[in-house]
Order: structure tokens, then sequence, then C-alpha cells
């Protein structure tokens, strides 16, 4: 005799790990998607009928359409992501649906990868691998493919929140002279004094940065910043890391900056559009250094996320504060 549990919860992707799923069986009915994106909407719009909570992934956009055909009993709603780009925020504001988030969760694995574009670009790895597939190995000259060195150097980052202090971290292992930050609001003394950072203004972070890392969400403000002028203000020793979104950065003028060699190298895991073409211009680059957005792509990563997004949602329908809300 099956007992009838008091939930409902759709989960809107088909890769969301079993070990999230787990956490949420002992009170909720569990409806998955089966079909990939994005072939998948007509089952979400049928599957979210009556369903009182979501954990929604992959690009498409929770909407108003969605959120109808669920129905007013819908009651929490989980990304298991850092962003919460593909959910309509004020359309569940208006209706008083709480939204998670598990930004926390994917900050460990995108600070190691950052670290490593930073190397990969600092250091040539995409120009020397061409190297070595062209036969052009130089044994002759020791001046060749001569890189930038991260002992000493000055780090900036354009946001310094959970991700870029990781970063910070991490580096302070490579003997860096000092962070530079521009963000918005001050970070703590403390915060400074263990990373010997500074807060300063956009120009003095363009001038004085040798790497300088974009971990900054997009929004108004930061959609296109980085263009042919505040890369004509940066070293033309300078390399560029992003990994916030690939529309902060004039992607046009990044080609132009690179190509030029006014600035040294680039390493990327955000672009403009994503997937990026396998003919985009950029990638005809020596110096670019470029990864397919897939920063918070661990293991471990996807399960702590599936875990968080599971227990944001069962607070949700508890009435109770999600732990990690995106509002």
């Amino acid at each position: 005799m099956s007992t009838t549990k008091p939930f409902k919860v759709l989960i809107a992707h088909t890769d969301v790990p079993p070990e999230g799923i787990e956490i949420l069986k002992e009170q909720c009915e569990i409806l998955q998607v089966m079909n990939e994106p994005p072939k998948n909407r007509p089952e979400i719009l049928e599957k979210i009928r009556g369903a009182h909570a979501v954990i929604w992934g992959g690009r498409d956009i929770l909407s108003a359409e969605i959120l109808d055909a669920a129905g007013p009993q819908l009651k929490a709603v989980s990304t298991m992501s850092s962003g919460i780009n593909n959910v309509d925020v004020p359309e569940l504001k208006k209706r008083g649906i709480p939204l998670g988030s598990t930004p926390a969760m994917l900050t460990v694995a995108v600070a190691d990868l950052t670290v490593g574009l930073l190397i990969a670009a600092a250091r040539r790895f995409q120009e020397g691998r061409r190297k070595i597939d062209s036969d052009k190995w130089d044994k002759d000259h020791l001046n060749w493919m001569l890189g930038q060195d991260i002992r000493d150097s000055t780090v900036g980052f354009y946001g310094f929140g959970g991700i870029g202090q990781a970063v910070a971290k991490r580096l302070m292992g490579f003997e860096i002279e000092r962070v530079l930050y521009t963000t918005r609001n001050r970070v703590s003394q403390d915060i400074e004094e263990q990373f010997n950072a500074k807060k300063v203004d956009f120009e003095t972070l363009l001038a004085e940065s040798d790497f300088l890392i974009i971990a900054s969400p997009l929004t108004k403000d930061t959609l296109g910043l980085f263009n042919a002028t505040v890369f004509n203000k940066m070293k033309e020793t300078a390399v560029l890391v992003n990994v916030g979104r690939g529309k902060i950065v004039n992607q046009d003028d990044l080609y132009e900056a690179l190509k030029s060699n006014r600035i040294f190298a680039a390493g990327l895991d955000v672009m403009d559009p994503e997937p990026l073409p396998s003919n985009d211009k950029l990638l005809t680059l020596d110096n670019v250094v470029v990864t397919p957005h897939v920063g918070y792509a661990t293991r471990r990563t996807r399960v702590d996320a599936a875990n968080l997004a599971s227990r944001n949602v069962l607070r949700g329908l508890a009435g109770e504060p999600m732990l990690s809300p995106a509002y």
C-alpha cells in the first residue's frame, strides 16, 4: 500500500545528481524531466502542473507561462547555479515565491579553474601547444616562449566576493605582491589584511594590475564595460581572466587588443555567445586560452549544488527561510 506524499517536486533537468534527489524522496513525490533542452519545454509545461516546488536548471527561462502552468500551489524554486539569469525574478517576487540558488557550492571549483586560466594564459599554454602541433618547437633560443611571472605581481579583481577571495587565497602560494580590487562596497579590514588587498577606483585597477580577474555579475552597469578604452589603459604585459559573464567584455575589442598585443593574453571561461562557434575569430589567436564555461564542472560541486538546492526547496515548502536564498 503506497503512502501519499505531501508535496510534488519537479526536477526540471535530466542531469541532477541522484544524491540531491534522494534528499527529497521522504517527503516528496519526484517528477523528473526526461528530455534534454531545448526539446523539454512541452514536457515541463505538462509535468509542472500541480507541482509544489521546482529545481530549475538549464538555459530556458522559468517564465510566467511556466509558473501559470504550475498553478497557485507552487511554493518554492531553487536553481543549482550561482547565477539566476534563467529565472524571471520579478515574476517570482510578484507571486511571493521564494527562490534559492547555490553560489557557495561553486566557489572552490571556479576559483581553481580561474588560477588555471591565469597560469595558462600567462605561460602561453595555447601558443605552446600550437608550436608543437606545427613542428615549430625552438630549441636554440633562450628567450623563446617567455611568459609573465606571477611571483611579485599585482593581481587586480573586478568583483571581490566569494570567488574573488577564494582566488586570492590560492594565489598567496604564488608569492604575489598585493591585491587590488574594485567593488561597490569595501570588504572587511580582516579580509584586506589577509590578502594584502586594497580597494581602488577602476582607473587605478586598470593601470596597476599585472593580472586582472573579472569575477563580477552581469548588470546594466557591467555590460560591455571592458572595451577598447579600458584595454588601452591596461599594461601591455597584463593578462585578463574572465570568469564572470561573457557580456561584461566587448569581445570584438578584446580580439583587437590581443591581436595587436595591446595586452599580453587572456584566459576566458565565459564568452559571448555561448556556445562560442568553432570558427569564431577569437579562437584564431595564440594568446587566448578558452574553456567552455566549465568553472563549476566537477563531480563534487555538482553533488553539493544538488544537495543544497534540495534543502532550499524543503525549507521553502516548510515555510522556512532557504539555506541559500537568491533574494
